[in-house]
C-alpha cells in the first residue's frame, strides 16, 4: 500500500488516477460477492445461503463502522504507533469532496472508499472456517467487534503513517499481513473456541456445487487486479502495472503447482484444486507483487501453491475444523508471500529494499518481514479467540446441534438455496401408489 505523505501544495487532482482508483474500488467490492460464491459452493446444500450471507452482511456492517470511525482509527494521526485518530473524519463530516489524500493526486474520499473495500472483505474471509455452525446474530456481532478491535488497528500498524510495522519498513503492498494473515489467524482463534462441526472426519462434507466454486474463484481473480494494482494509488511510475502483471503470473504459477502436487499426492487434477491454487497464488502475491520481478512472482506463486496444498490437510492431523481451509490458504499463503519478500525483493520495484537473493546478505528485510508476520499473527489469534469466547459465553456462538444437522439455512434464514417443489413435470398421478413394505431409502447427506 502506498504510504501516506504530507500534503504538497503543488499537487493537483488527477482525473485519470481518480477514475482508476474508483474502478479498482468497485473491483475490490466485487470480490466479496465472489468470495460468497466461492465459499457457498464449497459447503453442503443445507448451508449455502448462510455462507452467502456471512459474506454479504460484512458489506453492511463494516461500511457503516468505517464511515463512523473506522477510517479515522486506521489512517488518522498516529498515537503510540498503535492506532490513528482524526476527529474531522468521524462520519466523514470534515472531508471536502475535493480534498486530496496526502501528496497523492486522488481525493481523500477515493482513498477512503478503496480502503473500505479491504475492510469489508477481511472479516468475510474468516467466515469460511466457521461454516455450518455459527449463529448469524453472533457472527454479525463478531464482525463489528473484530473490525473495531483487530482490523482497524492492524491496518494502521501496516499502512498508516506512524504505525509500528510501517515505520519498521515491513513491506506489505496490498494486505498479506493486514488482510490474509490477519483473517487466517482470526479464523484459527475462533475455531479453537467454538469447536468442530457435527460429524467432522466422519460424515462426507463435500462441496455441493463446484461450478459455483469456479465462478467465485474467477470473480476473485478478476477483482484481485483492483485489490493489488490499485494499492499503489495510481500508476504514474509503473509500479501498479508491475503489480498487475505479477498478480497474473503468480496466480497462474500457484494454480499449476497445486495441481501438480495434487496429481502426485492424490492422483487427479481437480477443479477444487485449481480454484484453491489460484486463490493461494493471489494471497501470496498480495504483499510481495510490488517488490519482486515476474520471475520472482513465478517462484512466489509456485512455492505458495505447494505449501498451501500441503497445509490444507493439517486440520485432519491436528484436529481443528477449518471448514473451507481459511487457515491452510489465507494464513499459510499470507505468511509465505510476506516472508518470501525477504528473499525475492529485487530492489527495483516499489522501493530499493532487496532480498537475500538480490544482495541483502545481512537479512535486513527478511527480519523485518518476520517481525511483521509474527506481530500481526499473534495479536489477531489471541484477540479473535478472546472475542469469540466472550460472545460464546454470553450470546452463544453456535446453533443448536439439531439445527446444525438439519441445516443452518432453514434454522437461521427460514429459506433454502434450491427449491425443487415445482421441478416435477408431466401429468398428475392418477393411480394410488401402494405403501412400501419396508423403508429402504437411504439418507442423502445434504
Amino acid at each position: 500500500m502506498a504510504p501516506a505523505i504530507t500534503l504538497a501544495a503543488e499537487t493537483e487532482l488527477s482525473a485519470a488516477n481518480t477514475g482508476f482508483m474508483l474502478i479498482c474500488s468497485a473491483l475490490v467490492m466485487l470480490m466479496t460477492p465472489g468470495l460468497a460464491f466461492f465459499y457457498g459452493g464449497m459447503v453442503r446444500v443445507k448451508s449455502t445461503l448462510n455462507m452467502l450471507m456471512m459474506s454479504f452482511i460484512s458489506l453492511g456492517i463494516v461500511t457503516i463502522l468505517w464511515v463512523l470511525y473506522g477510517f479515522s482509527l486506521a489512517f488518522g494521526t498516529d498515537s503510540g504507533h498503535l492506532i490513528g485518530w482524526n476527529s474531522d473524519w468521524i462520519g466523514l463530516s470534515g472531508i471536502d469532496k475535493g480534498e486530496l489524500w496526502g501528496s497523492y493526486n486522488i481525493p481523500l474520499l477515493a482513498f477512503m472508499v478503496f480502503q473500505l473495500m479491504f475492510a469489508i472483505i477481511t472479516p468475510a474471509l474468516i467466515s469460511g472456517a466457521l461454516a455450518d455452525r455459527v449463529k448469524f446474530s453472533a457472527w454479525a456481532l463478531f464482525i463489528a467487534l473484530w473490525a473495531t478491535i483487530v482490523y482497524f488497528p492492524v491496518a494502521h500498524w501496516v499502512w498508516g503513517e506512524g504505525g509500528w510495522a510501517f515505520d519498521m519498513g515491513v513491506i506489505d503492498f496490498a494486505g498479506g499481513t493486514a488482510v490474509h494473515i490477519n483473517a487466517g489467524a482470526a479464523a484459527l482463534g475462533v475455531i479453537l473456541v467454538i469447536g468442530k462441526r457435527v460429524g467432522f472426519k466422519k460424515d462426507p462434507m463435500r462441496p455441493h456445487s463446484l461450478p459455483l466454486v469456479m465462478l467465485g474463484a474467477g470473480l476473485l481473480w478478476f477483482g484481485w487486479f483492483g485489490f493489488n494494482a490499485g494499492s499503489w494509488l495510481g500508476n504514474d511510475d509503473g509500479v501498479g502495472t508491475l503489480m498487475f502483471v505479477n498478480t497474473q503470473v503468480a496466480t497462474a504459477a500457484a494454480m499449476l503447482a497445486w495441481l501438480v502436487y495434487e496429481k502426485i499426492r492424490h492422483g487427479a487434477f481437480t477443479t477444487l484444486g485449481a480454484a484453491s491454487g489460484a486463490v493461494a497464488g493471489l494471497v501470496a502475491i498480495t504483499p510481495s507483487g510490488g517488490a519482486v520481478t515476474p520471475i520472482g512472482a513465478i517462484a512466489v506463486g509456485a512455492i505458495a501453491g505447494v505449501l498451501c496444498a500441503m497445509a490444507v490437510g493439517l486440520k485432519y492431523k491436528f484436529g481443528y475444523d477449518d471448514s473451507l481451509d481459511v487457515v491452510g490458504v489465507h494464513l499459510v499463503g499470507g505468511i509465505a508471500g510476506s516472508i518470501l519478500i525477504g528473499f525475492f525483493a529485487s530492489g527495483k520495484g516499489q522501493s530499493d529494499a532487496a532480498g537475500v537473493f538480490y544482495g541483502d546478505h545481512k537479512f535486513d528485510q527478511l527480519w523485518k518481514q518476520l517481525a511483521g508476520v509474527g506481530g500481526v499473527l499473534a495479536y489477531s489469534l489471541i484477540a479473535s479467540a478472546i472475542l469469540a469466547l466472550l460472545i460464546d459465553k454470553t450470546l452463544g456462538m453456535r446453533v443448536p446441534e439439531d439445527d446444525e444437522v438439519a441445516g443452518i439455512d432453514q434454522a437461521e434464514h427460514a429459506e433454502t438455496a434450491y427449491d425443487f417443489s415445482g421441478a416435477g413435470g408431466g401429468a398428475a398421478r392418477t393411480t394410488a401408489v401402494p405403501a412400501p413394505v419396508a423403508d429402504t431409502a437411504k439418507k442423502v447427506d445434504a
